[in-house]
């Protein structure tokens, strides 16, 4: 099953200028607070750039200066995540989710990981309840990921409702109406699959990933011009992709 990767979203965006405590000086718990969030904030700017390092620094400071935020907790799971440190990881992304049970931003990230490491049922039930807050802005983001989680769990009638919900929302959502295609066609309903991709063409550029099902539906359905249509552009456009290694296969094993 060919999936639409899923990005997460960094919750804290702004630097809040900190003056450092006089030597000696017990800092506030206001300050103490700022403080926290600035090393949260350049122990996510170590992390895009890379530098794990000093991320951990940073993040680990952050944790001593106010563990008691979302966002620092958020910044840890990220990080401990990156490190491989699965059990520091979730532990981290638990906190965040008692912290900021109120944001759908927060809510949302702890099920992508949840849903990531297995732990799917926990993570739909987070994407749900994100889903359902009238503070999220892309509620259809939150339906359609609780989708993708419940597919991997073997659920296909929960998944497709998912998907539907996040159609519902934002009818020209690309990747519901790309998984819904890829869902049909794997449970055998190929007409359906076939409007369902029609739709996702029109809204979002072609992809190794919408070619090589597109070729996959139009080939169940008999429609040999159209395939071999789908082949063309995947061999031409995406000659190095792994979906077109596919489609070498696929031809190859019908000769």
């Amino acid at each position: 099953m060919k999936r639409l990767p899923v990005t997460l979203a960094v919750i804290v965006t702004l630097l809040v200028a900190v003056q450092p405590a006089a030597a000696g000086k017990t800092m506030t718990r206001e300050e103490r607070a700022k403080a926290a969030l600035v090393n949260t904030q350049l122990g996510m700017t170590y992390m895009r750039q890379g530098n794990l390092p000093a991320a951990r620094d940073k993040i680990e400071k952050a944790l001593e200066q106010n563990p008691h935020t979302a966002e620092t907790q958020m910044a840890a799971g990220f990080l401990y995540d990156r490190l491989g440190d699965d059990k520091k990881a979730v532990s981290h992304y638990e906190q965040a989710a008692r912290l900021g049970d109120d944001n759908p931003d927060v809510l949302n990230n702890v099920a992508v990981y949840l849903c990531r490491k297995g732990d799917k049922k926990r993570g739909e039930e987070y994407f749900l309840k994100a889903a359902g807050s009238a503070l999220y802005r892309t509620p259809e983001v939150a339906y359609a990921n609780a989708g993708r989680c419940a597919r991997d769990d073997g659920r296909l009638k929960d998944a497709e409702q998912y998907f539907r919900k996040a159609l519902t929302i934002r009818p020209e959502s690309p990747d519901a109406l790309y998984q819904l295609a890829d869902l049909q066609h794997e449970t055998g309903n190929n007409l359906a699959a076939r409007g369902f991709l029609q739709r996702y063409n029109a809204v979002a550029p072609a992809s190794p990933a919408s070619l090589w099902l597109g070729y996959r539906i139009e080939s169940a359905l008999g429609d040999t011009s159209q395939a071999q249509d789908f082949a063309r552009r995947l061999k031409t456009d995406f000659a190095t992709s792994e979906e077109s290694g596919a489609l070498l296969e696929a031809e190859q094993s019908r000769k």
